[in-house]
């Protein structure tokens, strides 16, 4: 069957091409100015993380977008100056290399307030970008939903305009990506403010539109109440992978940074028989937009609603801590606590570790262990599926948590009670005597046990949910 495309998702489509092809002849310089250790004791980010590491992440997003990265360069910072960001020195000495190397974009991997920006474009003779303007670039080329691409538009649309706007001249073109690699030059400054100021009223009354249609598909999936188990974790950290292999299915699984940006879900069976919704998730980064947390605070309520928060960490990359550190701060902007009882901390890429530390983490880990209720991360391959039966068996212990246990006793002609046990709940252990009469260990979900109380009033409480 033909997919018939709206006049906007063609437009879309037909820009997507050329805007890869900007990207690909498109020399980028990608800067990391650092702050140094001593002069960055209250950020996070920067006391913790490593500066290679930092600038591998920035010419990853870079890649992201097919952009051909010629040089990167990290520089340590005494601190910022207002003008340029960076030192008088060394705004001339990148001067040098963007002429010497025909560079016609640079990546600043920090925030850049408008002033700095256009400085630096004037300084250098090119265009330059922060981060915030990056990882908007690459949401804006991989939202594929209609609510991601209104989200991400929005967030970009506040973004420029504290920009003096230089590249929305026609607000009602759609494009895959924002046009920094191209597009119109200087524009009228007022003109464009208030150009964005009525487009943006349009996406908010859009959204609403969308956030009332999530509203109604939240409501009818509660009718049908499975557990939820989000995926969460750092961009690239390997959740779209564990998502394939736990239930099967085909999302986009690649090694860059926010290969996955629209949620999926799919429902799965558990090895006790318990039916679970998995729901893979955008992946976090390090000082992500306040805007963009905001803009998909609604993509991610199967995040902030989950039974299960699976927190996907690749164990094997030397940043992983830091790492982990910010996935734990966005989800405490969403209120999610890090440390909730509901988070399953998942030690994925075991397979890319070399022997000594694989045994290392697996003794600190709980995947060896008897114990399935066990609050120890787990370690895995989502690539080879080491691991993984532990997981499963984490999550099933971890959801019982929640439940009561009861023990019932059934005449062997009531196959009718039976059957409605295996819909309802989860059969733990069952046994029979020799003239039929059967006895069953089971666990019910909080919400059907009522019902259940009310059909199996003979039934023996065997424990309480915690």
């Amino acid at each position: 069957m033909t997919e018939i495309l709206t006049p906007g998702e063609a437009r879309l489509q037909a820009m997507a091409a050329p805007e890869g092809e900007i990207a690909a002849a498109t020399h980028t310089l990608v800067v990391g100015p650092y702050l140094a250790r001593a002069a960055s004791s209250g950020s996070r980010s920067d006391a913790s993380r490593a500066t290679d590491a930092r600038l591998d992440e920035a010419v990853g997003l870079a890649a992201a977008i097919e952009l051909d990265v010629v040089e990167a360069i990290s520089i340590a910072l005494p601190r910022i100056r207002p003008a340029t960001y960076l030192g008088k020195g060394r705004v001339e000495e990148l001067a040098g290399v963007i002429k010497a190397r025909e560079i016609g974009l640079v990546v600043m991997d920090c925030a850049l307030s408008p002033v700095q920006q256009r400085n630096l474009e004037k300084e250098w003779g090119a265009k330059v970008i922060d981060r915030t303007g990056l990882i908007l670039e690459i949401f804006g080329r991989r939202a594929s939903t209609r609510e991601g691409r209104l989200q991400v538009e929005h967030a970009h649309l506040a973004y420029q305009k504290s920009r003096l706007v230089r590249s929305w001249t026609h607000l009602e073109r759609q494009r895959g990506g924002f046009g920094f690699l191209g597009g119109p030059g200087e524009t009228q400054i007022e003109a464009d403010r208030r150009m964005i100021q009525e487009r943006m009223t349009r996406i908010e009354r859009d959204l609403d539109s969308v956030t009332r249609t999530r509203g109604l598909h939240r409501e009818s999936r509660a009718r049908v109440p499975y557990p939820i188990v989000a995926l969460v974790g750092y961009t690239n950290a390997g959740k779209s992978t564990l998502f394939n292999t736990l239930t099967n299915a085909t999302v986009k699984a690649e090694d860059m940074l926010f290969a996955t940006l629209d949620p999926t879900a799919r429902a799965t069976k558990l090895p006790h028989g318990e039916t679970v919704i998995l729901s893979d998730t955008v992946g976090f980064i390090s000082d992500l937009p306040t805007s963009l947390i905001a803009a998909f605070r609604a993509t991610l309520e199967d995040v902030i609603e989950a039974d299960i928060l699976l927190h996907v960490r690749d164990i094997s990359h030397g940043d992983t801590e830091a790492q982990a550190e910010d996935v734990g701060g966005v989800l405490r902007e969403l209120g999610i606590e890090s440390h909730a009882d509901r988070i399953i901390e998942v030690w994925n890429k075991a397979d890319l570790l070399d022997a000594d530390e694989r045994t290392r983490l697996l003794n600190l880990s709980g995947t060896g262990r008897s114990d399935r209720d066990s609050d120890a991360p787990v370690l895995v391959s989502a690539l080879t599926g080491e691991g993984l039966a532990a997981l499963t068996g984490r999550i099933e212990a971890r959801i019982a948590r929640r439940r009561s246990t009861f023990a019932v006793t059934l005449p062997p002609e009531d196959g009718g009670a039976l059957h409605w046990l295996y819909e309802n709940a989860e059969v733990l252990d069952r046994r029979e005597e020799e003239g039929g009469t059967i006895h069953l260990a089971i666990r019910v979900a909080p919400e059907k046990e009522p019902r259940f109380l009310n059909r199996f009033d003979g039934a023996k409480r065997l424990s309480r949910a915690g």
